[in-house]
């Protein structure tokens, strides 16, 4: 959601996500959900995972996707603390999604493979403080309130970034395509 001028909310649409990418010298383009067979339905039974396209040990990828899984919630509402990580991944329990993080099979520690927590634990996204725990706590945190940690494979080899915005549905990761 943006704000206007007038300080009343204004959805973000898909024209205005163009133009902001146009604006930064990338293609992009609104495609039609029939035209993109990897959008999926969502299902309680899938995680509510990062965006990260590289194979995961998990099998259920019909959840929900945000950058860093759980951790774009905390970002967003300023959280840096374990107990509101928890509170976080107890809310998206109740909301009837599978909160997780993920980790991969090459850094040290695992836990720091989700380049978003690297970031964000390196106070790299500006506005946004960086939380108070390292990788292996948060991890520790999140399955002990009911969360997933997921260990992916391989290196980033995205070639499309997809924004989607159709309601119930998510993306299909395919590691061997991404």
């Amino acid at each position: 959601v943006s704000e206007t001028t007038k300080g009343q909310n204004k959805m973000v649409t898909a024209e205005d996500i163009v133009g902001v990418l146009e604006g930064r010298g990338w293609k992009a383009e609104i495609v039609e959900e029939s035209k993109v067979p990897i959008v999926i339905k969502t299902s309680p039974q899938g995680l509510m995972k990062c965006v990260d396209g590289r194979p995961s040990d998990h099998e259920a990828m019909d959840g929900p996707k945000t950058l860093g899984g759980v951790y774009a919630i905390a970002t967003n509402r300023g959280v840096t603390d374990l107990d509101g990580l928890k509170a976080i991944v107890k809310e998206v329990l109740d909301s009837g999604h599978i909160p997780s993080v993920h980790g991969d099979d090459h850094a040290n520690p695992a836990p720091m493979g989700c380049g978003f927590f690297k970031l964000w634990s390196q106070g790299k996204l500006e506005g946004i403080p960086p939380p108070k725990f390292d990788s292996e706590e948060g991890k520790a945190a999140i399955i002990e309130a009911g969360g997933v940690y997921e260990q992916l494979s391989g290196s980033h080899e995205e070639k499309v970034v997809y924004i989607n915005l159709v309601p119930g549905t998510t993306i299909a990761p395919n590691g061997d395509d991404q």
